[in-house]
This record gives structure tokens, C-alpha cells and sequence, in this order.
């Protein structure tokens, strides 16, 4: 009923009411919003004196027997209230209307649903004990929060200042800081993030929520924490322990409250203690450590002390130390793989329901009896299967192949480059329930030992997947250039029909990139050839990768040269055995091929953000890549000066050219350090709507490009179906004339933007917990003493009072290694490098950090020194395990084959680089000497763009494997 909504709205708030709207508009729940108020036969005028709530519960109860008469009493209708005076009069009435409770609703319809008896339950008892609570408790222990209007025009005038209050997670008792959003005052002059110091100051804000914040006088001011923390234990910051004093502030009113579900643990029967009166009360750790204890009323407390549990919260009142909640449902044991996976999930609101049957419905037919073909209808598309050779380079096991490539000379000479993107939205049609399962989860969401798809398997790994050697639909960008300089002569767009002949893995494309033979044997297409057709079919497909190399490097080096960045991440695969037990963790080995394919999808995402912005200005789906703030490069700039390297981070160009030259020839580890530093320096890449900014915001940062978008990958990203449907509409407009069909307003694709971007965070750091995840499960099956894996070698990248930060190559850990320990002990070395605990005092410096014991004794560790670590699990019951770092040898650890053979490579990688930059530098000297003029109108307009980049290769590459989250741009 549209009168419930806006009961809602009045008692609740706008945040209730929109959850409810969008739960309401939510295909998959067969929900349907009666606009009664607007109904002939359902309007009732509200009487004089009549209050707000009986008119609403009259005008609801007056349209259900209206309904009821209107389906001739063929179906019970069913109001539930909680309106005790309702239910009396209205009660027996009406035959065939029942007004009850929702407690009789469950018990009388749903008396064997006892997940949701219980949570009623749950729900039930948290108010009881929150209205005794309030009765017993007079004493504040916290500021009321100021009303909204007021905080309305404190904002407006400048007094109080917008933002989303994040936690640090290290300090989690003391430390939370607040990035401005949108405050409109033109006298506030503070371009920092706001400090929250201490629990008071907070104000029972949590993690998330968008809060108001007054500034406090500048003598109250105080300096974030360097010193390394302790999560659980330290409460209180250590003396000398902070930097300069930042803007300080508290919060007086949260805007929009970001409560979700959470993860939680029960104390052990050790630390039980009764709360107060009521022993049912039971104060609860959450496993995200930014948010506090939640005390939830539960007779369940001793029988879950072993499980991860999720509750909500319900209430923060001022009177009460803690937030209260209650319990939804059990999760699985504490330590158990599926658990903590679960855990995963949760703490990042994903769902990864099954598919339901009325989603599956709607797949095609395919099977091995019955495999899927084209059908006849779609034979008007371009049929390439004749003409060109078309092949994809995947990783290995990858089953969701939704991008391919070409090449092929021309009849005139010149070059065709193509690149064949799977067409899902063939398959999805747009507002079906496929479609809204796919908008809902947003993406694929890729763990370490598994993945969430977005799109039913019959899509993702058959129907819409190009393997090798069946037809399927594409959507194809093809340029034509110019056959020696490859210039961009023409790009047209088109819906094809293709036939992949070669699936190649990338090492098999590298070993053909490098006359390597012996990779022969792994395609699969080649096996039942003769001799001499195997040759003639090798020949050409060594040709086309080869070309297709050739054109990157070339398209590569243009676009650097305009300002494009190269910067690092580390991803590690996790390689389990046949019981999915872990193996071993891989450092992934970075190959050219790599960016042979990103630096194509690069331009293909490119060109399709021009063609659908130029035809619909006003409601395409752009990628965004905003310039990073100055004062994050503060750390990147004080490291690389440490080395003797100056960074100048005024523009992209001024940056990719300093780490250019930040190369120490002796330690490669330097300049991969200094690009995870820019990297980390970064905001993040977001998708928006044309119509909501202007034209100049539309820049990617990270690629140096005016225009960006994704289109490459429709099978694990919902964006890119969307700007499918875009870029067909663009084509048929050109066509047909005016296209609106299928087409979200600015309004509603700013609000999906919005929606995606949040589901991507998730994904990231899902993923990024689930290595985490591994990582420890790695290490905590090692005895740290005597296991040679569990030391390696580690590099020191940032310096801290009592410790430093070190980067482990070997398995992609940073983490923290402590110089002085909780007994006060500091960190000695002994001739040989070994390291020992003795009674001593740290001294921090800008670059390094000395341990001077009581005997005179000292040792200096600085930024980028190699020193040999032991890896170490620390463990916890309520939270996640952590890796830690400990010293046992201030000199590098023996490094590695594999480590070796990396650092070689990206040494020949910048050598090809800076040899095609400097090819091509020196062609372009040539061309001006003599005056020739070769850039035609669109080669000219394609230049404006500017330069690609190496490391957008961490965006495209569908591994399994995982990225360094914190050290992802995120194309």
C-alpha cells in the first residue's frame, strides 16, 4: 500500500522508507506498491482531529477490503499490524480480512518457518530490554545528535562540515577520520581529512555513516598515530607517538546511518560475565574491527560460543555505552574455511544466492547432445567465421572467455585490428529477471579458491564464452591503420557471428611471441593436423601474435609519452592440490602478452566511450579516473628523496616521468616499491553518468585518456552490458534516426553508477580478505622454526617509532615487523646479522630508525634496506587471523630463481619500451625536418586522447589469482 510507505517515511525516516521502495521495485520479489491514496474507491479524507496514524491504519484497512471485494472474496487478504486499538476494531469486521499481529501472522501462517520465529524473537526481547534501559538510565553518555535541519544549515552556512566517517582499523578505540563531502562554505579553508579523537568525540557514529562535524579551536588539535598498533589491546596512544597536529573535530549529527549486517563472535565461557540483572544480555565483538562491541539479549550465548554469528544493530542511545542488536542467523564454526568465507561475504553485503527457476527459465537450450546454434533470424549479422582468424588469450582453466582478437592485411595494404567482445545482451534482455539478478550483484566476485558469477554458468561458460571452434555472437570494434605506422584510419562497430580458432593460454601466446616450440604441443587445435597444414596454420598464428604485439607497443609508447602511468600490484595466485589444500602461494610472473591483450581492451573501451558519449551526451556510461590529492603523494615524495630521487606529481605526465627515473640499477624492489606508493596515492576509478558533471571531469587519470568506459567484459561486469545496450543504440541511431527503448535517464544510470561502484569496492575487498584468507592458512600450517618457506626475504618501505613496514616479494606481504616488543625490549644485532631482544630505546628519523640498547650496542635500519624476515600467524578468535613479521637478520634473505627471473623481465620490459618510445620519437624528429604531413583528421583527433598505460593489466586479466587491493587504481 502506498498509505504503508508513507507511514513508514513518517515514523522511520527517509532511509527506512527508500530501503522499503527499493525492496518494493525489486523484480525478484514479486512486489507490487498499491497507489490506494489515488484510487477512486480506496481514498478516504482525513476526519478533523484525526491523527496521522488512524488515518493511515483506516485508509490501509479500508483498501484491503476493498481488494478483497474486488478479487470476490476468492483469496484471504491479510493486514498486519502492530496497532493494538486496529486490531480490536477492525478484527472481526470484515470477513475474509484478517487484522492481526505479526507474531499471530507467523504463528498461524507460518508455524514451521522457525529461522523466523526466531529472529522475532530476537527483534522482540532488543526492545524490551531497550525500553527497561531507558527507563533505568538517566545519565548521558553521549550528546544528544542536533536534528537534521539543523545540521541542514550548519552545512549550508559553513558551521559544521559533511563527510563518511572512517575508522582507522589499527586504532580502532581512538582513531576515525572524516573526508570532507560537500560542504559549500567558501570560508572553510581545511583540505584535509578531519581527525575524530576518542569514543566521545565520535558519537556513536559508526564506520560508513555520513556524519556532520563541528571543528574544534585549533589548541585542541591533535596528530594521527605513527606508531605501529596493536589492534585488540592498546586503547591508549603512546607517548611522542603522533605527527603534527591536523583539523580536529567532534561529530554532532549522522546524515545517513550506514548500518548493514555484521559478523560477530560470543565471548568464550572464560570471559562471560553476566550484564547486570538480565544474564541474557551479552556484549558481542564483531569481526570488523572498526566497529564496536554490540550488546544483544539471547538465551543462545553459551550454545554459540564456538560460531561466527550475524546480528544487526537496532539502536545507539545516548544513555548507553555500546550499540544494541540482535541475532539473525549462524554463519558456521570459527576457523572453519567455509565459515570465514561466509564471514567474507557478510561483512561485504554480498549475496551469492543459486539462481531461482524463473531466472533460469529464461537461459537457452545447451547441451552436449543439443549444443547451441545460431539461429537463422540472426544470420544478418557480419560473418566473420570465413574471413578472419580470430583467437583468445586467457589465463589458465578460464572458462568465462568473453574477449578475442584479430588481425589481418587488408586488400589495400593495410591492417584490420579487431577486437570481438561476447554479445551477453542477446542472451539478457534488458528488465528480465536474468537482468535484474545481474544489476543486483553487479559484478563476478573472484576468491581465491572460487568465484560468484554474475550471469548463470550456461552464459558465462558456454553460450556467451568464446571457445574455440563454435559460433557465437559477438559485438566486434574493427580498426583499419595504416600499415606501417598504424595510424587509425577507420573504426566501424558491429554485431557479428565469429568462430574463435585458437583458445590460448598466456603462456603459450609468450612462447610464441618468442619463437619458443615447445609450446606447440599446447594447442589443442593444432594436435590432429598433418605436418604441413600444422605449419602453414602455426606460421599464421605466430603472425597474428606477433603483429598484434607489435601494434601495443607501438599504440603503447604514443600514449605514454602523453602522461600515461605505469604502476605496480602484486598478485599472488594460490595454488592448492587436489584436496584443495594449499600448496603454494605464486607471485603471478608478468609476461608482455599481458599487455598485448589489456592494451587492446584499452582501446576498444576507449573508442566506445567516444562513439556513446557523442550520441548520448547526457545518459552514457563513462569511467572516471579523478586527479589524486597532492597531499597524498607526501610519503612517495619523502621515500624517493630517501633514494635520492625527486618526484614531481603536478600532472600524470610529471609523475610517470619520475618513476621513470627513480631506477636504482643495484635494486630493482625500489622502483616497484615507489609505483605501489603512487598507486596507493590514487583514488579510486569510478563509473558516473554523462549527465551528471561536465565534460572536463570525464578524464582518466591513471590512462591519460579524455574519454574511457568498459565494454570488454559483458560475462563478469554489469557496466558493460549497459554500455552494450549503449553502444547498439548509438549504431541503430545512426541508422534508424531518435532511439529511447532500453535507455536509463541520467537520473537512474547515477544511481546504478552508484550502485556498481559500491559492488565493486565489495568485490575488491572480498577478494583482497580471501588472500588474506590463505595467506595465514599458508603459514599457519608451518612450524616457523624449522620450515624454510615461512622466512624470506623482506623490504623495509616505511618507517614508523617502535618498528617498520617491510614488503615481502616472495609472497606479496606487507605487513608490520616491531623493534620494540610489549616488554619494552628493542631489537639487537649481533655480528653475524642475527637478531635478538634486549633492554634498550628506538630513535625515528625521517628515512630510518635506530635501536640503541642499554649496553651501547645500535643498530640503523633505513627505507628500502633488504632484511630477512620470519612470517608469523596471529591468531584471534573474534576476528581475522594476521600475518606478522618478525626480524631475525638485519641482511638480505638469498633471493629466489623466480624472484630473479622477475626482476630480469621487467628490466628487458622498460629496455623495449624506452627503445619503441625512442623509435618512435625519432621517427616523429624526422617527419618534421622534412615537413611531411601525415596525420589525417582522424589519426589527428585520435591523438588528443592521451597514452596507455602497462599497469591496466591488473584490470583486465581474468585470473583466478588476486590483486594487492591497497595497490589497485582500478581502470
Amino acid at each position: 500500500m502506498h498509505t504503508a510507505c508513507q507511514a513508514l517515511q513518517h515514523q522511520k525516516g527517509r532511509r527506512h522508507y527508500n530501503k522499503l521502495r527499493h525492496l518494493a521495485k525489486d523484480a525478484r520479489h514479486d512486489c507490487v506498491v498499491f497507489a490506494n491514496e489515488f484510487h477512486q474507491h480506496c481514498y478516504l479524507p482525513r476526519e478533523k482531529g484525526e491523527s496521522m496514524e488512524k488515518w493511515q491504519t483506516r485508509s490501509i484497512y479500508n483498501a484491503a477490503v476493498w481488494y478483497y471485494n474486488h478479487c470476490s472474496g476468492q483469496m484471504p487478504i491479510v493486514m498486519v499490524t502492530e496497532d493494538e486499538d486496529a486490531i480490536r476494531q477492525y478484527g472481526n469486521e470484515t470477513e475474509g480480512v484478517f487484522v492481526i499481529s505479526f507474531k499471530n501472522y507467523l504463528d498461524n501462517f507460518w508455524p514451521d518457518l522457525k529461522a523466523a520465529h526466531e529472529l522475532f524473537e530476537s527483534i522482540l526481547q532488543a526492545r524490551r530490554e531497550r525500553e527497561i534501559e531507558s527507563q533505568e538510565n538517566n545519565g548521558k553518555e553521549y550528546p544528544e545528535h542536533l536534528p537534521l535541519e539543523v545540521l541542514e544549515a550548519g552545512i549550508k552556512s559553513g558551521r559544521y562540515i559533511q563527510g563518511a566517517l572512517s575508522v582507522n582499523k589499527h586504532r580502532a578505540q581512538l582513531e576515525a577520520f572524516v573526508r570532507l563531502q560537500g560542504f559549500s562554505s567558501k570560508e572553510t579553508e581545511i583540505q584535509s581529512d578531519i581527525l575524530i579523537y576518542g569514543a566521545k568525540a565520535r558519537n556513536r557514529a559508526i564506520h560508513g555513516d555520513v556524519v556532520a562535524v563541528e571543528l574544534l579551536p585549533l589548541h585542541e588539535w591533535k596528530g594521527r598515530t605513527v606508531a605501529l598498533c596493536e589492534n585488540e589491546t592498546e586503547d591508549k596512544a603512546p607517548l611522542d607517538t603522533t605527527g603534527d597536529p591536523m583539523p580536529t573535530g567532534k561529530v554532532v549529527g549522522i546524515i545517513q546511518k550506514n548500518w548493514r549486517d555484521y559478523v560477530v563472535t560470543f565471548p568464550s565461557r572464560e570471559e562471560s560475565q553476566p550484564q547486570g540483572r538480565n544474564a541474557q544480555k551479552v556484549l558481542v565483538t564483531p569481526w570488523d574491527y572498526r566497529i564496536p562491541k554490540i550488546r544483544i539479549s539471547t538465551q543462545q550465548a553459551e550454545a554459540l560460543q564456538d560460531y561466527r554469528v550475524v546480528v544487526r544493530i537496532d539502536s545507539w542511545e545516548s544513555t548507553s555505552v555500546y550499540p544494541n542488536g540482535h541475532f539473525v542467523r549462524v554463519l558456521g564454526r570459527i576457523g572453519d574455511l567455509e565459515g570465514e568465507i561466509a564471514a567474507i561475504l557478510v561483512e561485504n553485503s554480498i549475496c551469492v544466492a543459486p539462481f531461482s527457476e524463473i531466472q533460469m527459465s529464461e537461459m537457452p537450450v545447451s547441451s552436449s547432445k543439443n549444443p547451441w546454434k545460431v539461429s537463422p533470424e540472426e544470420e544478418k549479422r557480419l560473418d566473420l567465421r570465413a574471413t578472419h582468424l580470430i583467437f583468445s588469450i586467457d589465463p589458465k582453466g578460464c572458462e568465462d572467455v568473453d574477449d578475442a582478437l584479430s588481425v589481418r592485411t587488408l586488400p589495400n595494404g593495410n591492417l584490420e585490428l579487431g577486437v570481438h567482445i561476447a554479445d551477453v545482451t542477446h542472451f539478457v534482455a534488458a528488465n528480465s529477471y536474468t537482468d535484474v539478478e545481474a544489476r543486483a550483484r553487479a559484478t563476478t566476485y573472484y576468491l581465491a579458491d572460487r568465484r560468484y558469477d554474475m550471469l548463470p554458468s550456461v552464459l558465462s561458460a558456454d553460450i556467451c564464452s568464446l571457445l574455440s571452434g563454435v559460433d557465437r555472437y559477438a559485438v566486434s570494434v574493427l580498426w583499419e591503420l595504416e600499415k606501417e605506422s598504424y595510424e587509425m584510419l577507420s573504426v566501424c562497430y558491429n554485431k557479428t557471428i565469429i568462430r574463435s580458432a585458437y583458445k590460448l593460454t598466456y603462456e603459450t601466446a609468450q612462447g610464441l611471441l618468442d619463437g619458443d616450440t615447445s609450446v606447440v604441443g599446447d594447442i589443442l587445435e593444432l594436435k590432429d593436423l598433418d605436418d604441413r597444414t600444422r605449419q602453414k596454420k602455426l606460421a599464421e598464428l605466430v603472425w597474428a601474435v606477433s603483429k598484434l604485439t607489435d601494434i601495443a607497443r607501438h599504440v603503447r609508447a604514443k600514449r605514454d609519452s602523453c602522461g600515461a602511468l605505469e604502476l605496480e600490484g602484486v598478485e599472488i595466485r594460490v595454488q592448492l592440490d587436489d584436496k584443495h589444500n594449499i600448496h603454494d602461494l605464486i607471485p603471478k610472473q608478468p609476461l608482455e602478452v599481458h599487455e598485448t591483450v589489456a592494451e587492446c581492451m584499452i582501446l576498444a573501451n576507449h573508442w566506445v566511450a567516444k562513439k556513446i558519449s557523442e550520441h548520448f551526451p547526457h545518459q552514457a556510461l563513462l569511467r572516471q579516473h579523478p586527479p589524486p590529492r597532492q597531499e597524498f603523494f607526501t610519503e612517495l615524495r619523502e621515500c624517493a628523496s630517501a633514494k635520492g630521487f625527486a618526484m614531481d606529481t603536478r600532472s600524470n605526465k610529471a609523475l610517470a616521468e619520475s618513476l621513470d627515473k627513480a631506477n636504482d640499477p643495484l635494486d630493482p624492489i625500489v622502483n616497484q616499491l615507489l609505483r605501489s606508493m603512487a598507486t596507493h596515492a590514487m583514488s579510486n576509478a569510478m563509473y558516473f553518468s554523462t549527465g551528471s558533471c561536465s565534460e572536463e571531469e570525464f578524464h582518466h587519470y591513471g590512462l591519460a585518456l579524455e574519454k574511457y568506459t568498459h565494454f570488454t567484459s559483458p560475462i563478469r561486469r554489469y557496466a558493460d552490458i549497459v554500455v552494450h545496450r549503449l553502444l547498439m543504440a548509438a549504431t541503430l541511431k545512426e541508422k534508424k534516426g531518435d532511439v529511447k527503448d532500453n535507455l536509463l535517464s541520467n537520473k537512474d544510470l547515477e544511481e546504478l553508477c552508484k550502485h556498481i561502484n559500491n559492488r565493486n569496492r565489495a568485490a575488491q575487498r572480498a577478494q583482497k580478505q580471501s588472500t588474506e584468507l590463505f595467506q595465514c592458512m599458508y603459514f599457519k600450517d608451518k612450524t616457523p622454526e624449522t620450515d624454510e618457506r615461512c622466512v624470506a626475504d623482506g623490504v623495509i618501505y616505511s618507517i614508523r617509532t617502535n618498528g617498520v613496514l617491510v614488503f615481502v616479494p616472495r609472497y606479496g606481504i606487507k605487513a608490520a615487523a616491531y623493534m620494540k616488543n610489549k616488554e619494552g625490549l628493542v631489537i639487537s644485532c649481533q655480528g653475524d646479522g642475527s637478531c635478538e631482544w634486549k633492554p634498550g630505546s628506538l630513535q625515528r628519523f625521517q628515512n630510518k630508525i635506530t635501536s640503541t640498547t642499554t649496553t651501547g650496542e645500535s643498530v640503523t635500519l633505513s627505507l628500502f634496506d633488504h632484511i630477512t624476515v620470519k612470517m608469523l600467524v596471529q591468531t584471534s578468535r573474534c576476528h581475522a587471523d594476521t600475518i606478522k613479521l618478525e626480524i631475525i637478520k638485519n641482511a638480505p634473505h638469498q633471493s629466489a630463481d623466480m624472484e630473479v627471473s622477475q626482476r630480469s623481465f621487467q628490466r628487458v620490459k622498460c629496455e623495449l619500451v624506452k627503445a619503441v618510445s625512442q623509435s618512435a620519437e625519432a621517427a616523429q624528429r624526422a617527419q618534421e625536418k622534412t615537413r611531411v604531413e601525415v596525420i589525417d583528421e582522424d589519426f589527428e583527433k585520435y591523438c588528443q586522447t592521451k597514452g596507455a598505460s602497462l599497469y591496466q593489466l591488473l584490470e583486465e586479466i581474468r585470473d583466478l589469482a588476486l590483486l594487492d587491493v591497497s595497490a589497485d587504481i582500478r581502470t
